[in-house]
């Protein structure tokens, strides 16, 4: 969207130096401790913790619960988690925008996990696909509205060479309550059905009703724990723009884009590993071993890109994905998919916080909630053909069969090699000194 300037409206530049990650002269004794991260920075890792053993708990096992008791069509749970994501992307613009707008950051993002939270109890209701996609939609549009404000007030609350560590520990955090919260699922799992290869209608409900209560306690944490960052009085912006993002900012977004493009929903890998013989209890352990390493590398990983620089994770990570995704296309048997997934978590662990503290890096303070908003909107529209490339590579439309369950993990494994060697030749207009 192109920028718009009232008459007495000054211009926001594009920075020619943005912050970077590197330490200043006085904060090396402070760089590597976490008693030194702000409350806030725990206040939003505790919220997402406890927000994540309640996602988690449903989210892993809902593409099972349509394909198997609603007999949902590999291609619809695509559609289902494109739209999701895609309807939640323009929000998390406006969100971030606004949050840059009034200062302010934190009762936003409580708003949108209050939302997400309330959401939660009708999947117990759920009976068509339709309905649980109006669900999806009502959950992503919380996501829409938090995500944004809650990366800004991290980025705002911490020096720039604390960044890549506090939303290591965030993404840490958040992966930590995902392991606990499939667990419990397979807790649940273990004690209604066993090991049974199909899934069933009450087990599904069960663990609904369990999962509500961790959502509500994770609005309370942020509402409660977390300060707001406000610096002076309510900003006025211009109109959300790409160009007032700067170059740097617009290259990177370009790149991951691509990558993104490849990268479906992880419902896929669920239906893949149902599709070699697993089980619905040994998939939720395959998923919690997954969180598991992911939570181990994701707050080393920040604290590493903090000293390396964030280009060279990224790269890192995207190559691994291709290898694994690769992997899936060709596996043969469930213990090969429960290998792969497992490594999986290298993948989220090197870059997912590692992305979103580059993103800090490039933009300047006042311009980070629209950059945040604008990132993960870009990467969430990307979502919905990601999802819904897979879903058609997989099984078709109409008379259509598609190419088969490996398709969509070629396709993926392709995008990411492609994304990796943009990235890797890539050079940030930047000081000298500083390096990404």
């Amino acid at each position: 969207m192109e920028q718009t300037k009232d008459q007495n409206q000054t211009e926001i530049s594009t920075p020619s130096a943005p912050e970077i990650n590197k330490p200043g002269p006085d904060d090396t004794s402070k760089k590597s401790s976490f008693k030194n991260l702000p409350k806030n920075v725990w206040a939003v890792s505790i919220t997402s913790f406890l927000m994540d053993i309640s996602s988690e708990m449903v989210i892993n096992v809902l593409p099972l619960f349509l394909s198997n008791v609603l007999g949902v069509k590999t291609n619809i749970i695509g559609l289902i988690e494109g739209i999701a994501e895609a309807t939640s992307s323009l929000l998390k613009v406006f969100s971030g925008w606004l949050s840059d707008k009034l200062g302010s950051r934190k009762w936003l993002a409580v708003l949108g996990y209050g939302l997400s939270a309330l959401s939660k109890p009708f999947f117990y209701f759920a009976n068509s696909w339709r309905f649980i996609a109006a669900i999806r939609w009502t959950d992503r549009v919380g996501k829409g509205v938090r995500t944004a404000p809650r990366d800004a007030l991290v980025a705002d609350t911490v020096q720039p060479d604390q960044r890549g560590m506090a939303f290591g520990l965030h993404r840490a955090a958040d992966t930590a309550g995902a392991m606990l919260g499939i667990l419990i699922a397979a807790l649940l799992v273990w004690r209604l059905q066993a090991t049974d290869t199909s899934f069933q209608q009450k087990t599904f409900q069960t663990i609904v009703l369990v999962s509500v209560i961790p959502a509500f306690l994770a609005v309370l944490a942020l509402a409660i724990g977390a300060k707001e960052t406000k610096k002076g009085n309510a900003r006025e912006l211009p109109k959300i723009t790409f160009k007032g993002l700067g170059k740097n900012f617009l290259i990177f977004l370009v790149i991951v884009g691509i990558f993104d493009l490849g990268n479906s929903s992880d419902a896929f890998l669920v239906l893949r590993a149902q599709e070699r013989g697993m089980s619905v209890l040994h998939i939720l352990l395959m998923l919690a071993a997954f969180n598991l390493i992911y939570a181990l590398i994701s707050t080393p990983a920040g604290v590493l890109s903090d000293k390396i620089g964030r280009k060279k994770l990224i790269v890192t990570g995207w190559v691994v994905y291709a290898l694994i995704y690769l992997g899936f296309a060709l596996a043969k048997t469930a213990i090969h998919v429960g290998l792969l997934y497992t490594a999986y978590g290298f993948y989220y662990g090197l870059t997912y916080g590692t992305a979103k503290a580059m993103v800090g890096d490039l933009i300047p303070e006042q311009l980070r909630g629209t950059a945040y908003g604008t990132y993960n909107a870009i990467l969430g529209i990307l979502d919905f053909p990601a999802s819904l490339i897979a879903g058609l590579l997989w099984s078709g439309v109409g008379s259509w069969a598609g190419f088969g369950p490996s398709a969509p993990f070629f396709f993926g494994a392709a995008m990411a090699l492609i994304a990796s060697v943009f990235l890797l030749f890539w050079k940030p207009e930047q000081a000298q000194s500083a390096e990404i």
